[in-house]
């Protein structure tokens, strides 16, 4: 496949889903240019996200768009021979909404994905998704988390063992609600951002690509942080807590071969010693 440009992106992205899709048709025109391939977009970049994670007010909440709808369209018409994620909030059947994310290219949809971890009152405004899939792209075989999702290590380990060589990652990440640093470095929820995105590339030795809001919606304040990570768990680009793009150029397929040339955790795993991963919470 050769090398593959990836750009991930910090920025912010507010309620208005117009005024998003406008700046949206900027950013992918000049990046094709650029000859991005890949572009991950952050979580909610369509509508924003939520104010507030404890108690959010359903006055608030992001509007949910039609997964097939007019907004997807006009994305798949501005992406291209683009592949491009993007975060929204899906409307569904009885009413129900996901915090959920959307792979496409001018061709149409590849992938999609609903966040299955929800943090804190998140589950008040949004359903919870039930699966992890890759899925087939121009950039090879991708998978996509929201957020909360790459808290857990069996959440890109699914996309992992589907075949997923590239984990788009894209996130509305605040800093800690509970224990603000005066300094965003300095901040838990800043270090634990960093830290997933490279456990998360080195424990199943794929390419890891995480976007990420910046700026203030309501009582949060977002990381930024937006990076590229290798098989081998190195930052190959990363943006700070200001909005910017985070741009690499990887061999994915021979950069992943390479990693696991002589050491391969997905084959040596010992499934047979992991006796309790599918006991129910109820049972612990």
């Amino acid at each position: 496949m050769g090398t593959t440009r990836i750009a991930a992106v910090a920025g912010h992205f507010g309620a208005d889903i117009g005024r998003a899709l406008d700046k949206l048709a900027g950013i992918v025109e000049r990046l094709a240019a650029d000859g991005v391939d890949l572009l991950v977009l952050p979580d909610a970049t369509l509508g924003g996200y939520l104010g507030d994670l404890r108690n959010p007010d359903p006055a608030s909440w992001p509007e949910a768009i039609d997964p097939d709808g007019p907004e997807i369209r006009m994305l798949c018409r501005m992406a291209g021979d683009m592949t491009v994620c993007v975060g929204y909030a899906e409307a569904a059947a009885g009413g129900r909404r996901y915090n959920a994310a959307v792979c496409l290219t001018g061709d149409g949809v590849l992938g999609r994905h609903r966040k299955v971890h929800q943090p804190a009152g998140e589950h008040l405004a949004y359903a919870a998704g039930d699966r992890f899939a890759a899925f087939d792209s121009p950039v090879g075989r991708l998978g996509m988390l929201i957020d909360y999702d790459k808290t857990f290590p069996e959440s890109a380990r699914t996309l992992a063992l589907d075949g997923a060589r590239t984990i788009a990652a894209l996130s509305a990440w605040p800093a800690s609600v509970t224990d603000r640093a005066s300094r965003m470095p300095n901040d838990r929820q800043s270090r634990l951002f960093d830290l997933y995105d490279q456990a998360r590339a080195a424990e199943n030795q794929v390419v890891l690509a995480s976007s990420n809001q910046t700026g203030v919606t309501g009582s949060l304040r977002f990381l930024g942080q937006a990076k590229v990570v290798g098989p081998g768990g190195d930052i190959l680009a990363k943006t700070w807590s200001k909005g910017g793009l985070a741009v690499a150029d990887i061999d994915i397929d021979a950069e992943v071969d390479r990693a696991r040339r002589v050491l391969r955790h997905l084959d040596e795993r010992r499934t047979d010693t992991y006796h309790n991963l599918l006991r129910d919470r109820a049972n612990r």
